[in-house]
């Protein structure tokens, strides 16, 4: 069983994956709390499938760009229980979580979380072979900037205000993912992870860093 973790934001997300499906996932606002309600989230969720923890084999988390705290609690967690067992531990840049939910288009898509201080880490990506590819590296921007960026056609999903919708709504050949597309599913964080720990045979948490990034 893989344990799934993103911390990368206010919204936490854990999840449970049994090799052929997700078992269990649970998501939440843990604005400020994340170091107070990681653990017993994941002792509630173990509860919930009828499983110890010593039941997880392998753990998957999200490496950013995110909040440093968020990151940096998460990552805490996974390599803790990682070296305490020897258990192999994947990590997932948080931007692909959120791309592999979204469906087939024919235009660009804009990726972005809240970096802080009224920015965000976005990264395009274009649809290729199956699936959402990363068209680059992530960089640190704020709205107004990608706004006065965008030349053609493209399609925007990140958790978005109100007034962020209000300032990208009807820029022509731009669309707005909608809400409940914006929300990291840490199932999908779980299905790229044990998509990862199968096509390598070891895997070790010494390497495990987290991506930050700051504004030029």
């Amino acid at each position: 069983m893989l344990l799934a973790i993103d911390t990368s934001t206010k919204m936490l997300g854990i999840a449970l994956h049994g090799g052929d499906r997700v078992l269990a996932e649970c998501v939440w606002d843990g604005e400020g709390h994340h170091t107070v309600e990681l653990a017993p989230e994941i002792a509630l969720i173990m509860r919930r499938v009828g499983e110890p923890i010593s039941s997880i084999e392998a753990i998957g988390v999200a490496i950013g760009p995110g909040s440093f705290t968020g990151l940096r609690i998460g990552l805490a967690l996974a390599k803790g229980l990682s070296l305490a067992r020897g258990l192999p531990t994947v990590g997932i840049p948080t931007m692909d979580i959120l791309a592999l939910a979204q469906p087939k288009r024919t235009e660009p898509m804009f990726v972005a979380v809240r970096a802080g201080r009224k920015r965000i880490a976005g990264l395009w990506y274009k649809w290729a072979r199956g699936g959402w590819k990363p068209q680059g590296e992530p960089d640190v921007l704020t709205w107004d900037e990608l706004k006065e960026s965008l030349e053609d056609k493209a399609y925007i999903c990140a958790d978005m205000d109100n007034q962020t919708r209000a300032l990208l709504h009807g820029i022509p050949g731009v669309a707005l993912a909608p809400p409940v597309q914006c929300v990291r599913r840490p199932g999908f964080l779980a299905e790229l992870a044990w998509k990862r720990l199968k096509s390598r045979k070891k895997l070790s948490v010494g390497g495990l860093s987290p991506i930050y990034l700051k504004p030029e």
